[in-house]
């Protein structure tokens, strides 16, 4: 593992209307949280003491494109001493507030990858779920960033939203892939406690239900010639997710802001999400102290959620052991089944692999 950490997220919680579906840590957009927010937030990125080169930054919510002009534009100047040279610098944005100004800055500042919220592309169903941009916005946010020099372009999906049935999600995935992006998410919906979809009593899609959505979404993203390197992730070639990279590799990260999350050396750690607390400066909630046989659980599953998988030689640098011969009947079981490949010095799984990680995981760490 690298002494320090290579990846920087920063947490903008702000957004101008709550999603139904969201348990993100977010706030109800104010201007005047929003500038004693962005006080605090320098103040805490200032304390890592941050002086040597990173390899990627992002920043996420919440949505940080709810910022207004002026307080955009602060953000972008506070991150600028630490982004100089890193090779992959996101922006989470929805479409109705991707303004041309908001680009054209994020461009001039270096920002070189964008994340856009779509969820669905019916309109009725982003109304039901309190969306407030329609298709028609996704498009012309899209068309705005390729004119400004934006190449790489990640959306989201949400699989398994109420009402939508699998011609639904069908119709979805050819017009997001019809957009031409070099990156689609697809999320099983999730129903939190305590969000709207959970008072209002909606239920997430059945297990066969969601597989059978993924199952389309492998079919028609591979045809389109996307590779399906994490569970929920799907890129052009050369174009996965450097940053998330670092969480699937186990490596570490600072994680700044009202409920982010960071890792550095052997603490793992969660920030507030009181927002008094934090503008006290009073930032982390929860530490874990990672011991070495945490580490070896938190390696396998998450290296396990991406086709690189287990770098055998990484592991036995990090842990001293042959993975292998540690778990070579568990291991071999799970080739037979066809669900994990042993090839090249790494052990990863198939698609069928990933559908069912959990199973795999509990096998090998048990």
């Amino acid at each position: 593992m690298k002494n320090k950490p290579q990846a920087l997220y920063i947490h903008i919680p702000f957004c101008e209307h709550i999603c139904d579906y969201c348990d993100f840590p977010k706030l109800q957009y104010f201007r005047n949280f929003a500038i004693k927010y962005l006080e605090t937030l320098r103040k805490e990125l200032c304390s890592y003491n941050i002086n040597h080169q990173l390899e990627t930054i992002y920043v996420g919510g919440g949505t940080p494109t709810a910022l207004e002009d002026d307080l955009f534009l602060e953000l972008l100047e506070m991150i600028a001493p630490y982004s100089k040279g890193v090779k992959e610098y996101t922006f989470e944005a929805n479409p109705e507030s991707l303004s041309i100004i908001k680009l054209k800055r994020m461009k001039q500042h270096g920002v070189n990858r964008l994340s856009i919220g779509v969820e669905s592309t019916d309109d009725k169903i982003l109304s039901l779920i309190n969306r407030k941009h329609t298709f028609e916005d996704v498009q012309t946010a899209i068309q705005r960033a390729r004119e400004i020099g934006f190449d790489n372009i990640n959306v989201d999906l949400i699989i398994g939203l109420p009402h939508v049935q699998k011609v639904n999600f069908i119709k979805d995935l050819d017009k997001v892939i019809a957009l031409d992006v070099e990156h689609i998410s697809c999320y099983s919906l999730t129903v939190h406690p305590h969000t709207v979809f959970s008072l209002k009593g909606v239920e997430e899609p059945k297990d066969e239900f969601a597989r059978e959505l993924y199952d389309i979404a492998e079919e028609k993203l591979k045809e389109a010639g996307f590779i399906h390197y994490e569970i929920s992730n799907w890129a052009k070639p050369g174009r996965e997710s450097l940053h998330n990279y670092t969480y699937w590799k186990d490596e570490q990260y600072y994680g700044v802001g009202f409920g982010a999350a960071g890792y550095i050396k052997d603490i793992r750690y969660t920030n507030t999400r009181n927002l008094e607390l934090y503008n006290k400066c009073e930032y982390v909630a929860e530490k874990e102290t990672v011991t070495l046989e945490d580490d070896k659980i938190y390696f396998i599953m998450l290296s396990l959620r991406t086709i690189r998988g287990i770098v055998l030689s990484e592991y036995e640098e990090r842990f001293g052991e042959d993975f292998y011969k540690a778990h070579q009947e568990t291991v071999d079981a799970f080739i037979k089944q066809g669900d994990l490949i042993f090839k090249d010095g790494r052990i990863y799984p198939t698609y069928n692999g990933m559908m069912i990680l959990d199973q795999i995981i509990m096998a090998l760490i048990d």
